[in-house]
């Protein structure tokens, strides 16, 4: 059963859960859900704090990179929380090297990039992630 919440997500991973199973299972109850009122109460509640910084700040990135992708009405003020934030980069690439932080830095979202967090331009893309329409576009393609 997926999470319902990503608080629940961030739970799982706590216990033991990889977060490479843990947040795609959110994601998809996210991008699944009816509407926008089933979003908004998919983030709202602020998942615990674990200890770990990085896992900490991604927590406050997707909140605030989902509710911006979605258009959602608000993003809960808990993802703008102190320890939501890393104060030095983690670039999050299957490889280190200079030329790939180069990209990490140019490419990621401003809601990870605000939180020293470097990641790929789309990075919590699913086969599932229907993006809402405005227009005729998918709102991620409106400038």
């Amino acid at each position: 059963m997926r999470p319902a919440t990503l608080a629940e997500a961030l739970e799982r991973v706590t216990a033991g859960q990889p977060l490479e199973k843990a947040l795609p299972e959110f994601l998809d109850t996210f991008y699944l859900a009816p509407g926008t009122e089933a979003r908004m109460k998919s983030i709202a509640d602020e998942p615990s704090l674990t200890g770990d910084m990085r896992l900490d700040a991604l927590a406050g990135a997707v909140a605030d990179y989902l509710a911006g992708l979605y258009r959602l009405p608000e993003v809960p003020n808990w993802a703008f929380g102190p320890k939501r934030f890393l104060d030095e980069p983690w670039h999050v690439a299957p490889f280190d090297s200079d030329a790939m932080r180069e990209y990490l830095t140019f490419a990621s979202p401003a809601e990870f990039r605000s939180r020293n967090i470097f990641t790929e331009e789309r990075p919590l893309r699913r086969a599932r992630s229907h993006l809402p329409l405005t227009n005729g576009r998918a709102a991620a393609d409106v400038t």
